[in-house]
């Protein structure tokens, strides 16, 4: 403390010693009596203030405070209760007793007003009071309090001499490189102020959402320092902290996040792409896609069974092939690109995507391959004497938009297979009389209660063979506009019916918030791969014949038009020179109708004898193209997916009566990019987040909830047997 004083801290406790001779000792915990010895010394001239300040961490006033009352009250000044106020009525002797016991186990204050059922101000009072005694711990210097940022840098900058930034554990990552050792250790070490170490908040809901799910069986085991749970995890991690791709890692401190994860660092980026190469050899991340999109269906699949798919299209600008174009609605342009198709529930949750580099169209891919896989895949089905009894029942019910009306695939799907299908009526006809809808109160998936006019009647859609009856329900607006949906759910309720429907924009919200939040179009993996001859794709010689027709076609519509025009209009004066252009250009107008027409006969006959598909292997080969690498992109979607659900499924924990869907998104968007301290504790076996505080208070009450439903489900951090427990700084 200074040249003549001195302090040791041994088993729990301070002894201080002026020169060799010891003069004080106490407890750690017993803050009064460090506060009384320590104004006894700078009183008596032993040291001075700022060798307090410096040795023991504390602040100037707190020195000033204690040195100020020693000098008024002496050493009694330090333990005599309070004066003022009346003796506390709801805190009674038998309540007092009670929360000194429980903060002697270290529960925090919240949690002993809940149990006690009094509020937190009235326990605060109590310990200011005297009445109770919350135990501080004061360090007498950083070591214990764990490492700080600036240590931390210091040390990763000195090792990047030796095997590179961050590579402090030098032994194991020798033995690893001579393949003595596969995988590094997972040992946490205490720091304080980690950055974006609240990502770990979110490792439960990562945990349950299968992230570590059947990697064994299906990624195997890689060799080298890390392993496949660290990979996974730094992509987790990764994805919830809003770093759109493994790149973006560049600028990051790799010591830092390896902190998180109890390692010395995260791989290098070079490095980490190599590792994910080697986990989605042999479609091996496809194969892992598939088994977690079976157990999220016959898990979290809702009781109705509905199922929401749409496309998705994901641009491609490079150069390495010439993909087909897609029309764009989101930019108004045709691209290239690579046609996606998404399965989702009622809330966004996706469950598995169909990635197709030539695009068959919603309902073949529907038909060929999303509808086998969803009976495969989904439990609780009725079974074959269950449809049997009951003619109208269906096994689930699938949602789309307009792309996939037709009611020959609608009559097939529920004669073949009894799957229920939702979509927008393309012909809807003359609108209904308004007396006929009525005021319905409709419970969305998402637990909100809108307000609808609602109409049912029975419609014949198509024609012909293909001519099925179907229910057809419709919505009236404010405006008047009647919006017409039609299914072939026969057993399900109107409302229930509008109410998926009318949810349908979850899955375009879900695109939306995953390009804005998790970049899913990024290109993660260059490279392409050969697709099979045997794909039919449009011929190129049609669509240039069909470019042509088109062409023609407007215009001679736009000559016909003006032909029209000309003829209802026509020019009264016949002997002026006005009358002469008229006829003059209504005669060309003929001649260039009746030349238009000829040609698009041609146009017509040559389309007739060209095919409109051929076989990939057909094509001339300038007009061949290759599909995109899916490895690695299937890895990170994966990844994404599982990163999405989780922090979907840690809303309802954020939620209430102040924070709806948004703010609970934006939250937990700052808390896992927010600084937290990671203390382990090794003989209790408990690994503590202690994750700083928010912006505004409103905020901490509602991480302090989320923390408590958190710490319920006892997580244990994979790899060792400690227990996660998290709370805010106090």
């Amino acid at each position: 403390i200074s040249d003549t004083v001195s302090v040791v801290r041994e088993n729990g406790r301070w002894e201080y010693f002026l020169g060799l001779y010891p003069i004080f000792q106490h407890h750690e915990s017993e803050t009064r009596l460090f506060k009384l010895i320590t104004s006894q010394l700078i009183n008596s001239g032993a040291c001075r203030h700022r060798d307090i300040m410096k040795t023991f961490g504390v602040s100037k006033s707190s020195v000033n405070r204690a040195l100020k009352k020693y000098r008024q009250g002496g050493a009694n000044a330090f333990f005599q209760r309070k004066k003022g106020g009346r003796r506390g009525t709801v805190l009674t002797d038998e309540k007092l007793q009670q929360a000194q016991k429980l903060l002697d186990e270290d529960l925090t204050r919240r949690q002993i007003s809940q149990e006690l059922e009094i509020s937190t101000d009235t326990l605060r009072k109590a310990i200011n009071d005297g009445r109770l005694v919350q135990a501080e711990k004061v360090y007498p210097d950083n070591n214990h309090r764990g490492c700080d940022k600036s240590s931390r840098n210091v040390a990763d900058a000195l090792a990047a001499d030796a095997m590179g930034t961050a590579c402090t554990r030098t032994i194991e990552r020798v033995f690893a490189s001579l393949g003595e050792q596969n995988g590094t250790e997972t040992r946490f070490e205490a720091c304080v102020d980690v950055v974006n170490a609240g990502v770990i908040c979110a490792l439960p809901a990562l945990l349950v959402n299968g992230l570590l799910d059947g990697i064994e069986r299906f990624l195997g085991k890689i060799k080298g320092y890390y392993t496949v749970f660290h990979v996974l995890l730094v992509v987790a991690f990764m994805s919830l902290c809003r770093i759109k791709s493994v790149e973006q890692l560049r600028g990051k401190a790799s010591g830092e996040f390896g902190k998180t994860m109890g390692i010395d660092r995260i791989p290098e980026v070079r490095c980490l792409r190599e590792k994910m190469d080697l986990i989605s050899a042999d479609n091996a991340s496809e194969k892992w896609a598939a088994h977690l999109s079976q157990r999220w269906l016959q898990n979290d699949l809702d009781e109705t069974g509905t199922l929401y798919i749409d496309g998705h299209q994901r641009v491609y600008n490079g150069k390495l092939t010439k993909l087909p174009r897609r029309y764009i609605a989101r930019q108004r342009l045709c691209l290239r690109a690579t046609s996606q198709y998404w399965v989702n529930d009622a809330i966004g949750r996706p469950f598995f995507l169909i990635e197709k580099p030539i695009d068959p169209g919603l309902l073949k891919t529907l038909e060929s391959d999303i509808v086998p896989r969803l009976i495969k895949d989904i439990s609780n089905q009725p079974s074959q004497v269950q449809l049997h009894d009951n003619p109208y029942l269906c096994r689930f019910v699938l949602v789309f938009d307009r792309e996939g009306y037709s009611p020959a695939f609608f009559g097939k799907m529920w004669q073949e297979h009894r799957i229920a299908c939702i979509t927008y009526h393309k012909f809807p006809g003359a609108a209904w009389p308004e007396q006929w809808f009525e005021q319905q109160e409709v419970v969305m998936p998402g637990g909100e209660t809108v307000t609808m006019r609602l109409a049912e009647m029975g419609t014949l859609v198509g024609c012909g063979k293909d001519a099925v009856w179907m229910r057809e329900v419709r919505k009236l607006t404010k405006s008047g506009h009647q919006t017409s949906l039609i299914s072939t759910g026969y057993e399900l309720d109107h409302i229930r019916l509008a109410a998926s429907m009318f949810t349908r924009w979850c899955q375009e919200n879900f695109f939306k918030y995953m390009r804005q939040h998790f970049e899913i179009d990024i290109l993660t993996q260059y490279g392409v791969e050969d697709i099979a001859d045997t794909e039919r794709v449009v011929n190129p010689s049609w669509r240039e014949l069909n470019r042509i027709r088109n062409q023609l076609q407007n215009k001679n519509r736009y000559r016909q038009a003006r032909f029209a025009e000309m003829t209802i209009h026509p020019q009264i004066d016949t002997h002026t020179e006005k009358y002469q252009k008229w006829i003059k250009k209504k005669s060309e107008l003929l001649e260039g109708i009746e030349q238009t027409e000829n040609e698009l006969k041609q146009i017509k006959s040559k389309i007739k004898e060209v095919a409109k598909y051929v076989s990939l292997g057909e094509l001339p080969k300038e007009e061949r193209f290759c599909g995109l690498r899916t490895g690695r992109k299937r890895l990170v979607d994966t990844e994404k997916m599982i990163a999405y659900r989780s922090e979907t499924s840690m809303i309802p924990l954020l939620t209430g009566p102040t924070v709806n869907t948004a703010d609970a998104r934006r939250l937990l968007q700052d808390l896992f990019i927010s600084e937290a301290d990671i203390f382990p504790e090794t003989e209790k076996k408990l690994l503590r987040i202690r994750v700083h505080n928010a912006s505004r208070p409103a905020a901490n009450r509602s991480l302090e909830k989320l923390f408590e439903k958190l710490n319920e489900t006892k997580t244990k951090y994979p790899g060792t047997d400690m227990t996660i427990v998290y709370e805010l700084v106090n």
